[in-house]
C-alpha cells in the first residue's frame, strides 16, 4: 500500500470504521461525541507516509481499538513540522503495543 487512502480502505474493511480526532488529552469520536482517554485504547497498527518532495505530505495513520467502548477506528495526523501537539499521556498511548 502506497497511499493514505489505500491504507484507510484496507483498515475500514478490517472493521476500523470510526473516525477519531485529537482533542486536548483524549481522542474524540464525532459520530457520538464519545471521548476516549489514553488508558481506554490501544494502537493496533500504524502506517507512516513520507512526502516525496513536500514535507507537508508526511502523515501517520493509526489503527486504534478500544475494548472498553467496543469500537475500532482510525486517527490520521501529520508528523514532523505539521504534527499536532500531544499531551504526554497521548504520546505514550499512541505508541503501538503488542
Amino acid at each position: 500500500m502506497t497511499t493514505v487512502s489505500e491504507v484507510i480502505s484496507k483498515l475500514q474493511k478490517e472493521g476500523y470504521t470510526v473516525d477519531f480526532n485529537l482533542k486536548d488529552n483524549c481522542l474524540e469520536c464525532h459520530e457520538n461525541a464519545l471521548q476516549i482517554y489514553p488508558d481506554e485504547f490501544i494502537v493496533d497498527k500504524h502506517y507512516r507516509f513520507e512526502g516525496q518532495s513536500d514535507p507537508a505530505d508526511e502523515a501517520i495513520v493509526y489503527a486504534i481499538s478500544s475494548t472498553k467502548h467496543n469500537l475500532k477506528g482510525i486517527l490520521i495526523n501529520g508528523y514532523g513540522a505539521s504534527s499536532d501537539q500531544f499531551t504526554d499521556d497521548l504520546v505514550r498511548a499512541l505508541r503501538e503495543r503488542q
